[in-house]
């Protein structure tokens, strides 16, 4: 399994409707793309602009080509991007070691 971490800054002002938008961009578009496997959501409580995004794939290239160059991922920047302060960071990690 592989996990995304995109992390997010998004304009001043926007946390309800971003939170909203992201909840929903997850749900009826990421959802439904090949090797997805679940996902969690953080907000900052410092920095209440700031979401940790985390997406569990089968394989990295179900996230960085079959969902990338999909037209989904179109559909979910459509859904999430307005908000964004700038580009997000995004990487990608292997599980090396898990609690019960």
């Amino acid at each position: 399994m592989i996990l995304e971490l995109a992390d997010i800054r998004i304009q001043p002002g926007q946390q309800a409707a971003f939170d909203e938008a992201i909840e929903r961009g997850v749900r009826t578009v990421i959802a439904n793309a090949k090797g997805f496997q679940g996902y969690k959501v953080n907000k900052g409580i410092e920095s209440p602009e700031r979401y940790l995004l985390q997406i569990f794939w089968e394989t990295l290239e179900n996230h960085t080509v079959d969902f990338r160059e999909s037209p989904a991922y179109a559909e979910w920047r459509t859904i999430v991007g307005p908000f964004f302060a700038g580009p997000p960071t995004v990487e990608h990690f292997n599980l090396l070691v898990k609690s019960d």
